[in-house]
C-alpha cells in the first residue's frame, strides 16, 4: 500500500513539473550578442574597471541605484584602432528571477541600444523592444520615469530594472570612461 501512494505521490509531481510553465528564455549568446553591438568581423577587447571609493560614491549617485559589485566589465568595439562604442551585459533581478540585458553606447557615450539577451520572468512582464526606443540618445540626468519615461502597466518591475542597468552603465561610461582619454 505504502509503495503505491509514494508512487502516486511522485507520478503527481512529475506531472505539475511537467505542467507547470518554463519562463526562462535566452535569445542571444554573448557571441551573437558581440555582433548586435558591433556587426560581423570587429575586433572587440573586453575592458575591466575598478572604481575606486570616490568613484563608487559618484557612480551609486549618478546611477540612482546601490551597486552590488565593485567590477564593470565594458566590451569595446574596434575597427582599425578607432572606438565604434561600448557594450555591457548587465543582469538584474526583475521580482524573484533574471533579466540580462545588453546596453550599447555610442564611442561618445550615448544610449545607441538595448537588447535583452534573457529574461527568465513570464514574458508578459518582458518589455517589448520597442519601449526600448524611448531612451535612445536620452542623456544620464534624463534617464528617468518622472522626467518622460513611460512606463508599462503589468511590467513596471521589469521596465524599472531595465533602466536602472543602463544608467548604472551610463554612469560607469561617464565616471571612468569619458575623461580618462579611453574613447
Amino acid at each position: 500500500m505504502e509503495i503505491f501512494r509514494n508512487r502516486r505521490l511522485i507520478i503527481t509531481l512529475l506531472l505539475l513539473a511537467v505542467a507547470m510553465p518554463s519562463f526562462a528564455k535566452i535569445f542571444y549568446s554573448k557571441n551573437e550578442a558581440m555582433v548586435l553591438a558591433f556587426g560581423e568581423g570587429v575586433q572587440v577587447e573586453t575592458l575591466s574597471l575598478f572604481p575606486d571609493d570616490q568613484q563608487m560614491s559618484t557612480l551609486q549617485k549618478e546611477a540612482k541605484v546601490k551597486l552590488d559589485s565593485g567590477l564593470f566589465t565594458f566590451y569595446v568595439g574596434k575597427e582599425k584602432d578607432k572606438i565604434l562604442g561600448y557594450a555591457a551585459i548587465e543582469t538584474s533581478t526583475v521580482r524573484t528571477k533574471p533579466e540580462t540585458l545588453m546596453i550599447v553606447l555610442t564611442s561618445e557615450g550615448e544610449l545607441r541600444d538595448v537588447y535583452t539577451l534573457a529574461f527568465h520572468e513570464p514574458p508578459e512582464y518582458q518589455p517589448p523592444e520597442r519601449w526600448f526606443e524611448q531612451l535612445k540618445k536620452r542623456p544620464l540626468a534624463d534617464m528617468d520615469f518622472n522626467k518622460g519615461i513611460q512606463g508599462i502597466s503589468g511590467a513596471t518591475l521589469s521596465t524599472r530594472a531595465a533602466v536602472n542597468s543602463v544608467r548604472k552603465v551610463m554612469a560607469v561610461y561617464q565616471t571612468m570612461l569619458k575623461n580618462q582619454g579611453k574613447n
